[in-house]
């Protein structure tokens, strides 16, 4: 079997990483095509996942712009996979997958975890043959994105927890950025600026980054979404602010943090896949899951920078074991009638 896998954004290279390993161990031939956006590339490349480039990156904060690279990358998918034949495809979030995997007569599985993004999961959803969700999500959110039930394919637990299975953290990706073990060690993810879904600003991320990137018992690691983020901490010259400048294990640092403090979902629940202590800072609206992670007071939200508890955690985190299997099975029932 020919399958065609669509990576778009960062965290889904950590979602595809051990389904297309599966996929080949089982014998099938697979393809990634991705985007040049925030850490992507340099991810697939940094896991030895071989892709290919094709059409635009990112269309920035604004619907038309966005609209405008997406019909651009719709075309250069369509060019790319319409002289393969292919007989499966999948994607996390990318409904330019879904779109063109329609047009093309390929039977191909939508998935998402984080409801609310409603213009690109309503495409998405309406586009694929299957649409695979977290449990967690009730159906009627699903509905309105045109997730019918015969169409809902549904996984227990958190994608995180799957890609997470049997993971060790690598002790030596602190070394590599100068961390001082003897201090708190927080993990922090920029906001997602350039999403349609977080529109509101979130002045609280400013404080809290400054909070901890001045205070002496504390090292914290910033991993910023794009190059602009970037040099704008950079530029604020917080002496216990650490930027790393490239991709890293972002896994071993979430497991072996003290904290993580993200503005979006992923890197968050990694942090309750591992037992990690987890804050957002998110001001759009939570998601399902999100729900669920602060009802188990895996995730606190936080309104305020005293919310946070700068100390050292001395327990091990717990180790997931989900079968990536599972996720994959699902995957593949787009070619069930």
């Amino acid at each position: 079997m020919r399958v065609w896998v669509d990576i778009s954004n960062s965290p889904q290279v950590l979602v595809f990483r051990p389904l297309i390993a599966l996929l080949q161990e089982r014998g099938h031939d697979v393809e990634v095509t991705t985007r040049d956006y925030a850490q992507t590339v340099e991810l697939l490349d940094l896991h030895g996942i071989p892709r290919d480039v094709v059409g635009p990156g990112h269309g920035g904060a604004g619907a038309w712009s966005k609209a405008r690279t997406m019909s651009g990358r719709l075309r250069a998918l369509r060019a790319w996979a319409g002289s393969r034949t292919f007989d499966l495809a999948f994607s996390h979030a990318s409904h330019e997958l879904s779109l063109v995997a329609r047009s093309l007569g390929i039977p191909s599985s939508y998935a998402f975890d984080y409801e609310f993004a409603r213009a690109q999961h309503t495409l998405g959803s309406r586009a694929a043959n299957r649409v695979i969700v977290p449990e967690a999500i009730p159906q009627r959110r699903l509905d309105r994105l045109g997730a019918r039930t015969g169409k809902v394919r549904r996984y227990p637990g958190l994608k995180e927890e799957y890609y997470l299975a049997g993971f060790e953290p690598d002790a030596s990706v602190l070394d590599a950025l100068g961390i001082d073990q003897d201090r708190v060690l927080a993990i922090v993810r920029t906001p997602p600026d350039v999403a349609l879904y977080h529109r509101h600003g979130n002045p609280l991320f400013g404080d809290l980054l400054h909070q901890l990137g001045t205070d002496p018992n504390v090292h914290a690691v910033v991993l910023p979404r794009t190059a602009e983020q970037r040099s704008a901490i950079a530029a604020l010259a917080l002496p216990s602010v650490r930027i790393p400048e490239h991709a890293v294990d972002a896994q071993s640092l979430v497991a072996l943090a003290d904290l993580v403090i993200s503005a979006g979902g992923t890197m968050n629940r990694e942090a309750a896949a591992l037992g990690v202590p987890a804050y957002t800072t998110f001001a759009g609206r939570l998601g399902a899951i999100d729900e669920m992670l602060a009802g188990e007071a895996k995730l606190v939200l936080v309104t305020s920078p005293d919310a946070l508890q700068l100390e050292k955690r001395h327990a091990r985190g717990s180790r997931s074991e989900r079968d990536p299997a599972l996720l994959l099975d699902l995957l593949v029932s787009a070619l069930e009638s």
